[in-house]
């Protein structure tokens, strides 16, 4: 059903209605901007990818088929873009998880205790996911954050969906590795994962 009200948007959208393309921005620009801003830590940057990825997309527009998602569409667009950013900037940090969350756990509901543990909680994945490299950071962020297929991340990093496997693989296992690490180095933190 999403699919249908999207490839109506879009097909309205090439035919040059601009409040349809208004509508896919405002149903997409907040996922892009996760994306944009787990891959980067940087809010800034991240608002920057997300006008640019949209500033293209319209561009492109009319190149869009049928039968393409728009969603995984975006968000290659994005990657890409954050790809460029961050190796013009020649660096790669992570955001805590709890932005990424989409408000699941609101600070007005939350205890202090609560609050103050999942800040540590998240600055510890952080620094885990800091030690990732770029591919296996996004292929991590789109499975887990974004919530896309195996496919969807294939079609966004433009790899065979075996590489795909292979990223989430061998990000995990350095996750755990770094993870358990910092578990001995901070025991006074506790994980629950």
């Amino acid at each position: 059903m999403a699919e249908s009200a999207d490839a109506a948007l879009v097909s309205q959208a090439q035919s040059g209605d601009i409040g349809a393309f208004e509508a896919l921005y405002k149903k997409y620009s907040t996922m892009v901007f996760r994306t944009a801003y787990a891959i980067l830590r940087d809010r800034y940057a991240a608002e920057e990818v997300t006008q640019e990825c949209f500033v293209r997309a319209y561009r492109s527009i009319g190149r869009v088929v049928e039968c393409e998602s728009l969603g995984p569409w975006l968000h290659r667009i994005a990657v890409n873009l954050s790809y460029n950013w961050w190796r013009q900037a020649q660096r790669y940090r992570i955001l805590p998880l709890d932005f990424l969350a989409a408000g699941e756990h609101s600070a007005r509901t939350e205890s202090p205790q609560v609050a103050l543990h999942r800040a540590e909680v998240s600055d510890v994945l952080a620094k885990a996911l800091d030690t990732l490299g770029f591919d296996q950071r996004v292929a991590l962020v789109l499975f887990y954050l974004g919530g896309f297929s195996l496919e969807e991340i294939a079609y966004v990093l433009d790899c065979p969906v075996g590489t795909v496997k292979s990223r989430l693989h061998y990000g995990r296992a350095k996750l755990r590795r770094v993870l358990e690490q910092l578990r001995q180095a901070e025991p006074e933190v506790v994980y629950e994962f």
